[in-house]
C-alpha cells in the first residue's frame, strides 16, 4: 500500500521536473515539439525519395523480368538518348506552363474583383463558389469533361449552330480540363495576396498622379507577384505529375502516363523511378527561377 502511494505521488513530481527542464532549456523544448513531425518528414517523405533515388540506379533483367539491384546509369542514359522521352518531357512541361498561364489569366480578374471591388456579401459567395468544385471527386470532374468533349457532347452541340467544332480528345481539350481542375488553386492565393495590399498604397499612387492602369502595373502587379508564383507552384506541379486526365481525355503520353505504365504494366520500377526525378528536377529549376525573380522575398 505504501509503495503504491509513493509511486502515485512520485509521478506528478516527475512531470513537474520534466516541465521545469523544458522551461529552462527552450532548445530541448523545441526539439521535443518538432520531433514527431520532423521524424515523419524524414522517414516518410525524404526516406521514400531516397529509396526511389536508389532504385533508379537498378535495372530490369530483360530475360527474367526481375529487378537487378546493381548500380547502373542505363535508365538515365535511356531518358537522355531516346527521342520519345525527350518529346514526352517537352510536351508535359509545355502543358504545365500553358495551364499555368491560362490559370493566371483567368484567376487574376476574378481574384481582383473579389478582393478589391466586390461587397463583403458577394465576396463570401464568390469564395464559396470557388471552393465548391474542390468538394467534388476528381474522377467525376474528369469524366464529366470527357462527356463534354465527346464528338456528340455538350460542347459540340453548343458550337454546332456557329459551324465550329470543339477540341475533342486532344491537347487543347486536355489543356481545358487542366485549367478547370487547377483554377481554384490559383484564385485563392492571388485573392489572398491582393487582399493584403493596403488601400493606402493605391491612394498614394493616385495622389502622385498615376492613372489606374499605371497603378495596376507599377503597384498591384509587383505586390501580387509572390501570390501568383504561389498559385503557379500548385498549377505547374499538379500538371507535371498528373496522368489520369491525359489518359481520359487525350491519346497523348505525358510523364505521369509513362511512369504509371512502367509500374503497372511493364513492371519496370527502376525506369519509372528514374523518370520520376524529371518532374522533381523541373520543379527545382522552376523554384530557383522564381527565387531569382524575387518571388519569395515578401512571403
Amino acid at each position: 500500500m505504501t509503495s503504491t502511494v509513493s509511486a502515485g505521488e512520485d509521478r506528478p513530481g516527475r512531470v513537474r521536473g520534466l516541465s521545469t527542464f523544458f522551461h529552462r532549456h527552450p532548445r530541448w523544448r523545441l526539439a521535443a515539439l518538432l520531433a514527431l513531425p520532423v521524424g515523419w518528414l524524414v522517414v516518410g517523405y525524404l526516406g521514400s525519395l531516397a529509396i526511389m533515388l536508389v532504385s533508379a540506379f537498378w535495372y530490369l533483367d530483360p530475360f527474367t523480368a526481375e529487378i537487378v539491384r546493381e548500380p547502373t546509369l542505363d535508365n538515365f542514359r535511356t531518358l537522355l538518348t531516346e527521342p520519345v522521352y525527350r518529346t514526352i518531357t517537352l510536351r508535359t512541361v509545355s502543358m504545365a506552363a500553358a495551364v499555368t498561364v491560362g490559370c493566371v489569366l483567368l484567376a487574376f480578374p476574378i481574384a481582383y474583383y473579389m478582393a478589391r471591388i466586390a461587397s463583403p456579401r458577394t465576396r463570401r459567395l464568390l469564395v464559396v463558389a470557388v471552393l465548391i468544385p474542390l468538394w467534388a471527386s476528381y474522377l467525376v470532374k474528369v469524366y464529366t469533361w470527357r462527356t463534354i468533349l465527346a464528338e456528340n457532347g455538350v460542347l459540340n452541340w453548343l458550337l454546332d449552330p456557329f459551324g465550329i467544332e470543339g477540341p475533342g480528345y486532344s491537347l487543347v481539350g486536355t489543356w481545358l480540363v487542366f485549367v478547370y481542375l487547377w483554377l481554384p488553386y490559383m484564385i485563392l492565393p492571388v485573392y489572398a495576396g491582393l487582399e493584403r495590399i493596403p488601400p493606402s498604397m493605391l491612394e498614394a499612387s493616385a495622389d502622385l498622379g498615376a492613372r489606374s492602369g499605371r497603378t495596376f502595373v507599377r503597384v498591384v502587379l509587383p505586390l501580387a507577384f509572390p501570390a501568383v508564383v504561389a498559385g503557379s507552384i500548385f498549377t505547374f506541379s499538379l500538371t507535371l505529375g498528373d496522368y489520369i486526365t491525359p489518359e481520359v481525355v487525350s491519346s497523348k503520353q505525358f510523364i505521369g502516363n509513362v511512369i504509371y505504365d512502367n509500374i503497372g504494366v511493364a513492371n519496370n520500377l527502376p525506369f519509372a523511378a528514374a523518370y520520376a526525378f524529371v518532374p522533381i528536377v523541373v520543379m527545382m529549376g522552376y523554384l530557383y527561377v522564381a527565387k531569382r525573380l524575387g518571388a519569395f522575398e515578401n512571403l
